[in-house]
This record gives C-alpha cells, structure tokens and sequence, in this order.
C-alpha cells in the first residue's frame, strides 16, 4: 500500500472566466471542485495507476468532509486526523482569453500539539501496512518546521520508505532525517543551495550533492525539460514526451505518484523514471490537477527517454 500525507490539504476550485478583469463582475463559464493538497494528488494519480492507496494529513470542517468524501468515491482509504477550523480552498481562475492563471491561496487551519501527536500515532499504524508513505506539500500554521523530519523517523521505525515532496525551510530540516525519496524542482533545489543554477550540468551537480547527503533517490523535476535523477548513485537525464500541455498543475506529484507506483512493483531505476514521467506527462493532458487517463499513460510510457550519465 502507498500511504499519502497532506498536512495542508485543500479545496482546489478552477473558475473558467471568458475574460478576467480586475475590479469587475464576472460570470463563471465553468468551474472545477478537487480534493487537493500535494499528498492527495499523489493519492489520485496513485489510486488511477492501480496502486492500493490511503491518505492521511490534517482535514477540518465541511471543506474538510468534502475533501474526504472525493477521495473514498475515487477508492482510497482515508484516515485523516480532524482539526479545528476549516480546511484550505485554492482558487485558480483561468482566463480563457489568453490561458493565464490567477491564483488566490487561503492559510488554512492551524494544527495543535494534540493533532500533532495523534498524527504521528495514524501515521506509524499506517507505515506500518504500508510499503511507501509520501509526504507532500507545505505545513499547516502552528506545527514546528522540524515536524517532517520527526514524521520520516515514524515511517522508518514502521518499515516503510519515506517520500518527501516539499521546499523552503521544511525541505532543509527533513533532509537531515534522511529520506528515501526527494523531489525538488529546479528553483526548490537553487534556494536550498542559496544560489542560482545555470545550467543543467550545475542542477546535476546540486542534484548529486543531495544524494551525497544519504539520499538513495534524488529526482529534480524542469518542468518540460523533464528531470535529472540520482537513483542508489547513478546519474539519468529524462526526457519527456513532447506535448501541448493543457494544465501544469499536480504534474510534479503525479511524477511522484508514478515514481511511487514503479516503485512499489520492483520496476528497474529506468522503469522508475519512465513511470514517473508519463504520469507527469498524462496529468499535463487533463484540465485537472491529480488526474490522468491510464490511455494516455501507457502511450507515454514508450515515448519517455532515459539516459545514464554517471
């Protein structure tokens, strides 16, 4: 089983305007409701692939209910721990004139020292059937900057690898817990070194020096470039399928998803790769985030190249 974490999860809401003006009265054309939050799109995307999935992390309130309830109608066991509050909405409105996004994020809940402990006791019951848990996404107010690192030392006293996806001063505490598993994009991984990167020979350097930290995998995503991987220290360059994106949202934990799908079923470094990067590639087709059409994976699958450098 793949268990999920979302210590923020969310509400996404897509609104489809045929023109977005400031100050003005617009009528919706369209409008999408998601569960949401980094971990629960891993969940998604997981769950399409045919993984057995469950998904943790801090709900609160309707919005919360609402979040839980869209995850059991797609299959995945849900156990998360109820806070007080309201659960996140992130509205994205889209301007159908140009394509351009406007975002609008709310804070979210903030978490106790109780919600914290009784996280930690769902968390180790749940690393405890599981294979792989993942823990994607930003912290909630009130939890201390550390808390993903404490959260990969419960996973590994469970058995199970730890996969983390996040950035800023969380990802710099967790990577002295050592996970299994990192996903940094380009710029995540340029703030952590404090400096710009060039090139993609400097990203591989970077990339290398993390693995050097004691990290098995390292795989820093470019967007449509693809990604450069660090797997057990062997270097790969990925090249994705060329295609005409409809939506860059979700595309990065759809590619931990499938790292974490291939994984799970003993797929070779390469296999690994091509999984990860045809699900980011077939999530980039849907006009939601976390979702993709199993279809257009398999088709992606052949196209991904992977190239070992070191």
């Amino acid at each position: 089983m793949i268990t999920t974490v979302t210590l923020n999860s969310a509400i996404d809401k897509t609104y489809y305007v045929g023109r977005f003006d400031k100050g003005n009265v617009h009528r919706v054309g369209r409008q999408i409701a998601e569960p949401g939050g980094k971990g629960n799109n891993v969940a998604k995307v997981a769950r399409l692939l045919g993984a057995e999935v469950a998904a943790s992390g801090f709900a609160a309130g309707a919005n919360g209910a609402f979040i839980e309830e869209r995850l059991v109608e797609r299959g995945i066991r849900t156990a998360f721990v109820q806070a007080q509050g309201e659960s996140r909405i992130c509205l994205n409105i889209i301007d159908e004139t140009d394509g351009s996004s406007t975002e609008l994020l709310e804070q979210g809940p903030v978490a106790t020292e109780a919600d914290v402990a009784e996280l930690k006791r769902t968390l180790h019951g749940l690393a405890s059937s599981s294979s792989i848990v993942v823990l994607s996404g930003s912290l909630p107010q009130g939890v201390p900057v550390a808390l993903y690192a404490e959260l990969i030392e419960t996973i590994r006293a469970a058995n199970a690898k730890a996969y983390l996806d996040t950035s800023g001063a969380a990802l710099a505490a967790a990577l002295q817990a050592k996970p299994d598993f990192v996903k940094p994009n380009e710029q995540e991984l340029a703030a952590w070194l404090g400096r710009e990167l060039r090139s993609e020979d400097e990203v591989a350097q970077a990339a290398s020096s993390l693995a050097d930290l004691g990290i098995g995998t390292v795989c820093v995503t470019l967007g449509g470039r693809g990604a450069i991987a660090f797997l057990d220290g062997k270097g790969y360059r990925v090249k994705p399928p060329k295609i005409e994106a409809v939506n860059t949202v979700g595309c990065g934990d759809s590619f931990v998803a499938g790292m974490a799908y291939a994984t799970e079923r003993g797929a070779s470094p390469e296999g690994r790769l091509r999984a990860a990067a045809a699900a980011a590639a077939a999530n980039a087709m849907s006009d939601r985030a976390g979702h993709l059409e199993l279809r257009r994976y398999e088709e992606y699958l052949n196209e991904v190249e992977v190239t070992a450098f070191r």
